[in-house]
């Protein structure tokens, strides 16, 4: 086609502009956490087993079975045939019951736990260690708040997930308490938590270090620059994803008239956009880039679009790997995939 010929056919288009949001996609703990399973694919061979979806996302977790993983829930699922085969532990974390648990079936593992969610475990734990009973605000059910949970003697840890929450819980000692967070939740509704708990326990004692992890502050800051005046708001991301279902919710405070959380083009609701002239367009931690370049060419498919971008910040974040995968070769091609870009 020639200029012309393309100018002629955007001129038929309705103008639009996709505010894309910068940092987006994977974080530095989701790169590591993929990265793990591909370098002991290469390593070890196939099959390597990895215990409950690596990261939050069905493109990722498909493009992992089809190079060789097999994604178990339990380590009781393991044949016995492949007692020898590596297994690896989500990013999300897991209770201490899991890694001994492989130690009693003498399985190898690989620990994918991102280190930001065990910077928590260790404030958690530490907490404990100075006598304090620990307050988990995060969601009920959520792999991330199992394995925090479970690095401490059972009730020793008291989930609260709201507000409300905070008027019903009846902790042993008042006067000796600490929290942490899950690393995903929105900074705004977790500041709204910790206030009614340092209200209602004045000797409330704060984590040695921030917990929401740097990756969701940073999403939910270039989501809010982005959204105000958007007609629609999407960001790419799983349903069981809280750090992509967060940036929804972040998007509509901000001002976009409606957020929606869609796994892949074909998602968007297409017929009701027309009049829209402004697009929000993010996407969750574990959420690959190739997903998103596909999106903003569906919308150049409709559209005459123009692109702007809302970057709050630049990430050069980077986290080594387990020391028994370092002296394995990765290819480009491997790296492609690692970072979300095939």
């Amino acid at each position: 086609m020639n200029a012309s010929a393309t100018t002629a056919e955007n001129s038929d288009k309705t103008h639009l502009v996709i505010k894309l949001c910068e940092p987006r996609g994977f974080c530095a703990g989701v790169d590591r956490a993929i990265q793990i399973v591909v370098l002991a694919l290469k390593k070890y061979g196939k099959p390597v087993y990895v215990r409950h979806e690596i990261v939050h996302n069905r493109y990722v977790v498909d493009g992992l079975r089809d190079r060789g993983a097999i994604f178990i829930e339990e380590l009781s699922e393991i044949p016995a045939e492949h007692r020898d085969r590596p297994v690896v532990f989500s990013a999300h974390g897991v209770p201490k019951s899991v890694p001994a648990d492989a130690e009693a079936r003498d399985l190898f593992y690989l620990d994918a736990t991102c280190p930001l969610v065990s910077k928590v475990h260790k404030q958690a734990m530490r907490h404990r260690r100075l006598g304090r009973h620990v307050l988990l605000v995060g969601h009920a059910g959520h792999p991330e708040v199992i394995g925090t949970m479970g690095q401490l003697e059972p009730g020793t840890v008291t989930l609260v997930e709201t507000e409300a929450d905070v008027e019903r819980i009846a902790p042993p000692d008042p006067q000796a308490l600490g929290y942490v967070t899950q690393t995903t939740l929105s900074v705004e509704d977790t500041a709204g938590v910790i206030r009614a708990l340092e209200e209602r326990f004045p000797s409330l004692q704060p984590p040695a270090s921030e917990s929401i992890c740097y990756a969701t502050t940073n999403r939910q800051e270039a989501v809010k620059l982005a959204a105000p005046g958007t007609d629609l708001f999407l960001v790419v991301g799983a349903p069981n994803s809280s750090n992509s279902r967060r940036l929804v919710e972040v998007a509509e405070r901000a001002g976009a008239r409606r957020g929606l959380l869609v796994q892949r083009a074909s998602e968007i609701p297409w017929d009701t956009l027309a009049g829209a002239t402004s697009i929000g367009l993010s996407a969750g931690a574990s959420a690959p880039e190739i997903i998103v370049d596909e999106i903003i060419e569906a919308f150049r498919q409709r559209f005459d679009v123009n692109v702007e971008i809302a970057l709050t910040v630049r990430e050069d974040e980077n986290f080594p790997v387990n020391r028994e995968l370092r002296d394995t070769e990765i290819t480009a091609a491997d790296m492609a995939f690692v970072n979300g870009a095939a």
